[in-house]
């Protein structure tokens, strides 16, 4: 098992090992999967081209979103 580090600006680094073995290079993207008890990274290029326009309609609503007012106008649903 590898570790790292999250510094004030709530970045890592990836171990050498684990990015060689992932198949990482500079430039790679990497989806982030938050679940309760884990984060995983996963490299985007394993992502079908429908999974990638999911995440990046996700984002764009998540920007969009974030108001008290839209909270409570969902809330019940």
């Amino acid at each position: 098992m590898k570790s790292a580090t999250i510094t004030k600006k709530g970045q890592i680094s990836i171990p050498k090992e684990v990015r060689k073995s992932a198949g990482l290079k500079p430039g790679s993207k990497v989806a982030i999967l938050c679940f309760t008890n884990r984060v995983e990274l996963r490299p985007m290029k394993h992502l079908s081209e429908g999974m990638e326009a999911f995440l990046m309609s996700n984002e764009a609503l998540a920007r969009e979103w974030l108001t008290p007012e839209e909270d409570e106008a969902w809330k019940d649903l």
